[in-house]
């Protein structure tokens, strides 16, 4: 029987964000069991290290997960950050798509406003328990504790419990504590791993975990200082789409076009923004809320064919090639370092710096392909890695000249680890569970630069390795010879053979000492002078 349109509009309604990701929870990073339970702890550990360094606090943080059953776990995340005011508790955790970041140009690592608050719905979802959070704004300040739930019709909390506590082991900072479906595996796609990873790209950083085993790890900060805060600042000109630039004139408070493209931009002032009206053939004195969609295409146009200098660039709180040397040195056992950051560049209109980092030779395989770390925003990433801008860009590069074996197209072999990190206001993310970095090609151009540079200083010092063991191979092979040399000697001055053995022994010795201690430790510096050497007859080039 055929149905009516009357009888089918009944059955349209509207959807929650929450009832979505219930749906689809595989789009935020929650695909099976041992990633779920990945997942939930980065999102807990994100949040917390961004609370801190917001408000200028050098972070401590404790991550213990409890096995209650074979599939089910007991998250307990705590950090001493400046917690959170009792009427935003409830939003925060139990509230897609709620957060201060969204709007907000600078380097964070979250943005969307969902990560903790999907963890949350997961734990709902697979054993049927609220969350329970502790948040504590100072000292004399009395802790507040929830039990939350996220009512997904409605994508608003469900408040269990609201009560006031006492919390006397801390000044200040936060605890969740949830219990959700997940598996516990050790290996690269691991807690572990990713705590590790965590721990190298955030020098500043205390980490203090706890597995399933009852085994306890520490992560100790390298570094004191804080990372420098991130700015926000305005959109820039050439990163605005046209229908984005018609909603921002429609909202806002300027009285004129000239007001409206001076206020609401980065890098325009009332002699760009003339221009760019003169390109755009518009009057400076028009109301944006008189502005036709022709004539915002006409501006859009303007803005295109005007030069504007490129966004501020304390946006971005990049970590330093000096720390990342440290952070590697600190958790991988090699025995040459080196790091490269990028000056920075702009693509779209917002500003990207691409940092590198190599840890070369000591306990590392030498027979296996590399070990790549890939990280956005200070976060690692740890699934995807074929998809990623990192990999594609190490496999494109040719590692032979700088002493690594390789196939064509694929990750060399060798004993080395590298770092890749991208910061940016907006990081080009393949999916909405951030695990790679878009393939765009000026991306990956920069990133071939950073690995290039790196690579050179890896070269150096493989050379002069070489060199250095060419030079004890061969004070080695002469020493087979020296019952021979004494033995001539001893034929022509008539001195004891055994004394001119010992003799030549004892200067041979002497020498390859003296001669290995000089070289080896002379070798960083040799690379760095050979390294700039390098670059400065590519520039000449």
């Amino acid at each position: 029987m055929q149905k009516t349109a009357e009888e089918l509009a009944k059955k349209q309604r509207e959807i929650s964000i929450a009832e979505f990701f219930e749906k689809n929870r595989h789009l935020l990073g929650f695909d099976n069991p041992r990633k779920s339970l990945l997942t939930a702890v980065k999102e807990g550990v994100d949040n917390a290290l961004d609370a801190c360094e917001e408000a200028r606090i050098l972070p401590e943080i404790n991550i213990e997960i409890i096995q209650l059953e074979e599939t089910r776990f007991r998250l307990i995340m705590e950090d001493n950050g400046p917690g959170i005011i009792r009427k935003q508790i409830p939003k925060i955790f139990a509230k897609l798509l709620y957060g201060s970041k969204f709007h907000k140009l600078s380097q964070t690592r979250g943005q969307q406003g969902i990560g903790i608050s999907a963890a949350v719905l997961y734990a709902q979802l697979t054993t049927g328990k609220p969350a329970t959070i502790m948040s504590k704004t100072g000292n004399k300040q009395p802790a507040h504790q929830f039990k939350l739930k996220i009512n997904t019709q409605t994508n608003e909390p469900d408040i269990m419990e609201d009560i006031e506590i006492k919390w006397d082991e801390k000044d200040h900072g936060t605890r969740i504590e949830m219990d959700l479906e997940g598996a516990y595996m050790k290996g690269r796609q691991s807690v572990d791993e990713y705590l590790k990873e965590t721990a190298i790209i955030n020098p500043h950083a205390t980490i203090i975990y706890t597995n399933p085993e009852a085994q306890q790890t520490l992560f100790s900060r390298v570094t004191q200082e804080l990372p420098q805060e991130a700015k926000e600042i305005q959109p820039h000109p050439y990163g605005v789409e046209l229908g984005r630039l018609i909603k921002m004139m429609e909202m806002t408070e300027a009285r004129s076009l000239q007001q409206f493209l001076c206020s609401e931009f980065s890098r325009v002032g009332p002699g760009t923004a003339k221009e760019i009206c003169e390109n755009a053939k518009l009057l400076p004195t028009m109301k944006p809320e008189n502005i036709t969609r022709d004539m915002a295409e006409a501006l859009y146009k303007g803005i295109q064919a005007t030069k504007i200098m490129a966004p501020p660039t304390d946006c971005l709180s990049p970590i330093g090639h000096d720390l990342i040397e440290k952070s590697l040195k600190k958790e991988i056992n090699a025995e040459f370092y080196c790091a490269v950051s990028r000056p920075v560049f702009v693509y779209r209109g917002n500003p990207f710096q691409i940092e590198v980092g190599i840890a070369y030779g000591g306990d590392q395989p030498k027979d296996q392909l590399v070990t790549l770390l890939r990280f956005a925003n200070r976060v690692p990433l740890l699934y995807q890695p074929g998809a990623c801008a990192f990999t594609k860009s190490i496999s494109s590069t040719s590692w032979k000249p700088y002493g690594l074996q390789q196939s064509q197209g694929s990750l060399p072999v060798g004993p080395v680890t590298f770092l890749l990190h991208i910061a940016s206001v907006w990081v080009p993310f393949t999916s909405e569970s951030k695990e790679a970095v878009t393939h765009y090609p000026e991306i990956i151009k920069d990133i071939k630069l950073a690995l290039q540079e790196a690579g050179r200083k890896l070269q150096s010092y493989v050379n002069k390795k070489g060199r250095v063991q060419g030079q004890l191979e061969r004070a080695n092979l002469f020493e087979r010879y020296i019952p021979e040399v004494a033995d001539a000697l001893a034929r022509l001055t008539g001195e004891d053979k055994e004394k001119l053995t010992q003799k030549l022994q004892d200067m041979i010795k002497k020498e390859d000492i003296q001669r290995a201690i000089h070289q080896m430790s002379s070798l960083k510096g040799d690379v760095e002078a050979e390294t700039k050497l390098a670059e400065r007859a590519e520039d000449e080039d």
